[in-house]
């Protein structure tokens, strides 16, 4: 039974990502519109209606501004731990069809198996996710400040993952339009992890299994995909880890379908 990943977009104005196992349709996080997620569903040929589930990371506005059109209106079931699913209906004054799970617990959801686990990120409960299929292991880490061991124990198991690459350390210290407040919640502890912080995860993670890695939430004023991409394939290279894909996730479009 093979799976496929879409990275529907990822970014400060959104992410959303698309994964497919048999017959089980998964959105991880839902940070655009209910309208451009049907839109950049159906560029694939897909619809919000077939989804078994929304898997969230956290309640920051970028991962959950879908859950109106979709988890609200078309009653799509919603996968997140209890301090999360309070502050989603407390913002959005929404009632979730909301199954909890608890920070560190993994559970069965059709035919994939899902591991949840605590991430450092300035919001009530983050986590991440590590989703079995039958094909391989997909891994999503799109916010955090700082790798925990546990983080990287938990990724080690993928064959593909979903990366945060914010920021250019660099390009963010002389941002004009950041007040120093902010550039120091982005490069703190629970805030974003940079090029260089990717890289150092990347190469925690590296095991001859890991196939490709999709970089992921890409400041659009702090960081280049390009040099994203080259920081962290460099660092891999180095490491052995050669045979590893390295793509930026855009904002704007989905990327191409990956499969197991």
């Amino acid at each position: 039974m093979s799976a496929h990943l879409t990275i529907l977009g990822s970014g400060s104005g959104g992410n959303c990502a698309y994964l497919e196992a048999g017959e089980t349709r998964l959105l991880i996080d839902a940070g655009f519109s209910g309208r451009q997620i049907r839109q950049r569903l159906a560029s694939i040929a897909r619809a919000p209606e077939t989804l078994t589930g929304i898997l969230i990371t956290h309640e920051h506005s970028d991962h959950v501004a879908g859950l109106l059109g979709l988890a609200a209106k078309l009653k799509v079931p919603v996968y997140c731990n209890r301090l999360t699913r309070e502050a989603v209906e407390s913002q959005m004054q929404i009632q979730l069809d909301a199954r909890l799970f608890t920070t560190g617990d993994s559970f069965v959801l059709g035919d994939v198996t899902v591991d949840t686990f605590p991430v450092p990120h300035d919001a009530y409960d983050p986590v991440g996710f590590l989703v079995r299929t039958a094909a391989g292991n997909f891994g999503f880490l799109t916010d955090l400040g700082h790798a925990t061991k546990l983080v990287v124990e938990r990724l080690r198991a993928a064959n593909v993952v979903l990366l945060e690459a914010n920021h250019d350390l660099k390009m963010l210290q002389e941002d004009p339009h950041r007040p120093w407040s902010l550039k120091q919640r982005i490069a703190s502890r629970h805030g974003h992890l940079s090029n260089e912080s990717a890289a150092d995860v990347a190469e925690q993670i590296l095991s001859a299994n890991l196939r490709h890695l999709f970089l992921a939430h890409l400041s659009r004023d702090c960081n280049d995909p390009k040099l994203a991409c080259e920081v962290v394939a460099g660092r891999l290279a180095r490491a052995g880890g050669s045979h590893v894909g390295v793509f930026s996730a855009p904002q704007d479009v989905p990327c191409p379908t990956f499969s197991l």
